[in-house]
């Protein structure tokens, strides 16, 4: 019964023998057979690719907006340089807007210029058509246009009297549509939206000097209503889009604004008067040339709304020069930097023709850390020196 429940034993020379190598010879082995080793480099050299390409790459949610994503995209390494941004400058070859183009490729950026030349004129920007990184667009911002950009500044529109009392219906449908199609487009791609509002948002002021928090005092029915009410109501578009759809934006108010390159004969009246003196024609002072304004360089202003573009402030923010003129002190000023005999002529006033219009700028001090640098005896004979060549060349 013992031989019965003996388990069979295998003897030492039947058990079978495994043959085991060291380990790092096995190792090797196996890399080395099936192409296997020139496989691990080549994933070792992919993915060291995918992390020099793509350093910055963040996920991002499913609900994030198309701003988000693009302030994502921008996200460098540190000591990488900031890559150059995308402007569009709508009215970009008008006085302002050209001057701004000046500035922004000169720190590198590529922009994109949108005008229809109403009031601009492509001798603004001629000497940039030959730069990669300018484009010009003729194209009315009424209608729609599809572009990809990072920054839109949104300058076009007539801002002297002359020009948007010409076709007020046009003027309104360009700050009332105009508007609406550039906000669009900033919703649509991400961009970051800067609306040039104006001072005429204040109308007749019963406040001296206006500040941001004023409401204003304007007749909505009046011939300057197309300009005033058209701005109002783009700064309403522009903080609906913000409220509403998340869209960044800024909003400056512009003070009257004067240097190289206003239209000659445009009705404002710094270059009204220097036209005038030039031509040998008399001053034309409208009432009894005691209302008031603010004159700032154009320099000072680009200045400005860059740096409001750049800030994190919202506004809105007046970006004028304190300094007050009556129009008599202003006529004397011109006598003196051009021609000592130049007369005056008066007449009467036009229809809503504000009284006093000086802007309060501390809030764009303390917020923005701006103010203008050029006093109107500095900026004048610059602008002075530009429009005697121009009437020069109208006389040949």
């Amino acid at each position: 019964m013992k031989q019965l429940n003996r388990q069979p034993t295998l003897s030492k020379q039947h058990r079978p023998h495994h043959h085991r190598l060291p380990l790092p010879r096995s190792l090797a082995s196996y890399l080395l057979r099936e192409h296997r080793l020139l496989f691990v480099l080549l994933g070792f050299l992919l993915a060291s690719s995918c992390f020099l390409i793509y350093p910055s790459f963040t996920p991002l949610s499913s609900s994030s907006s198309p701003r988000d994503t693009v302030a994502a995209s921008r996200r460098l390494p540190v000591g990488v340089r900031k890559p150059p941004l995308r402007v569009v400058v709508t009215g970009g070859a008008g006085f302002v807007g050209s001057h701004l183009v000046d500035e922004l490729l000169a720190r590198g950026d590529s922009v994109i210029v949108v005008d229809n030349f109403f009031t601009g004129r492509k001798e603004n920007v001629a000497r940039h058509l030959a730069d990669p990184r300018f484009e010009l667009i003729r194209h009315d911002v009424v209608e729609p246009i599809l572009l990809e950009v990072d920054q839109i500044y949104h300058l076009a529109c007539p801002a002297s009297p002359v020009h948007y009392k010409f076709n007020p219906i046009k003027t309104i449908k360009t700050n009332v549509m105009g508007t609406l199609n550039m906000l669009g487009l900033a919703k649509r791609v991400g961009a970051r939206f800067l609306l040039t509002s104006t001072s005429e948002v204040y109308g007749d002021p019963l406040e001296h000097p206006q500040k941001e928090s004023y409401w204003g005092h304007v007749n909505p029915i009046g011939v300057r209503s197309c300009y005033d009410e058209g701005k109002r109501t783009a700064e309403t578009l522009t903080m609906d889009y913000h409220r509403g759809a998340g869209v960044e934006v800024r909003i400056a108010r512009i003070f009257n604004t004067y240097g190289p390159r206003m239209c000659l004969d445009d009705g404002r009246v710094v270059s009204n008067f220097v036209a005038q003196t030039l031509r040998k024609q008399p001053m034309t002072v409208y009432g009894d040339g005691k209302q008031t304004r603010s004159f700032q360089y154009v320099s000072d202003l680009v200045d400005g709304l860059i740096t409001l573009m750049e800030s994190e402030h919202i506004g809105p923010f007046n970006l004028g020069n304190p300094g007050e003129f009556t129009m008599l002190e202003l006529a004397q000023v011109v006598k003196e930097t051009i021609d000592p005999s130049a007369r005056v002529e008066f007449k009467p006033n036009t229809a809503d023709d504000p009284h006093m219009r000086k802007p309060d700028i501390s809030k764009a001090k303390s917020l923005l850390h701006w103010e203008p640098k050029i006093s109107l005896k500095q900026g004048l004979p610059r602008m002075v020196s530009d429009f005697q060549k121009r009437i020069m060349d109208e006389k040949r």
